[in-house]
């Protein structure tokens, strides 16, 4: 069978997710620098949103979808448990990340802080509507890892990877490092998986 193939922007944190779990487990893989919407990516999701992937006849997106086919496809580590309660306890944060974290992160925070119209500015109120919900979403996870120090399983899963990538978003603007200093474990606990080769190895290159 073919190499395996991510389909996505770089900098995007689902198409970053996906390949740090590729380098977890050991994973050779090809990173295709499509952009949403392209007529490459459309043909697998109708959506136009990536990541996508392809492995030889097979092509997926959603990023848990190919997550999940990785996982049990290929060697190595297992990141989502094949246990019913280990697997369950991962997809339920994996969930939480892309509904609840993704959403006021990434989706109200970090893209219109981070792409307007620069004759306009941010739009500051949409911002500053999300903070109240960023709050909820840290005070969860924090108290997620207390325990274990991991999300789900007391041992590294998808569901880590997946949010790692969304919160060090977050940290990059100084709302957000002021949002995050209220919880020094999670600060913490960012510190420690940021320091993998499989975040290292998946970081994009710097935007000119």
């Amino acid at each position: 069978m073919s190499d395996l193939e991510i389909m996505g922007v770089a900098f995007s944190n689902y198409v970053r997710s996906v390949r740090m779990l590729c380098e977890e487990k050991g994973i050779n893989h090809t990173l295709n620098p499509v952009r949403p919407h392209g007529p490459e990516v459309l043909a697998i999701n109708p959506t136009g949103l990536v990541p996508c992937m392809r492995h030889g006849a097979i092509a997926l997106f959603e990023s848990q979808a190919i997550a999940t086919y990785i996982d049990k496809a290929f060697p190595g580590p297992k990141f989502i448990p094949d246990d019913a309660a280990g697997a369950a306890e991962t997809v339920q944060w994996i969930s939480y990340g892309n509904t609840k974290v993704d959403r006021w992160v990434m989706r109200e925070f970090v893209v219109p802080s981070t792409f307007f119209d620069k004759t306009k500015g941010p739009d500051t109120a949409r911002i500053a509507a999300a903070v109240p919900e960023i709050e909820k979403c840290l005070a969860n996870l924090a108290t997620a890892i207390s325990k274990t120090g991991y999300l789900a399983c007391g041992r590294l899963t998808f569901a880590d990877m997946n949010v790692l990538p969304m919160l060090n978003a977050l940290a990059n603007f100084p709302q957000g490092k002021e949002l995050l200093s209220a919880y020094p474990a999670l600060t913490a606990y960012m510190q420690t998986l940021s320091a993998r080769p499989s975040y290292a190895n998946t970081a994009p290159p710097p935007r000119k």
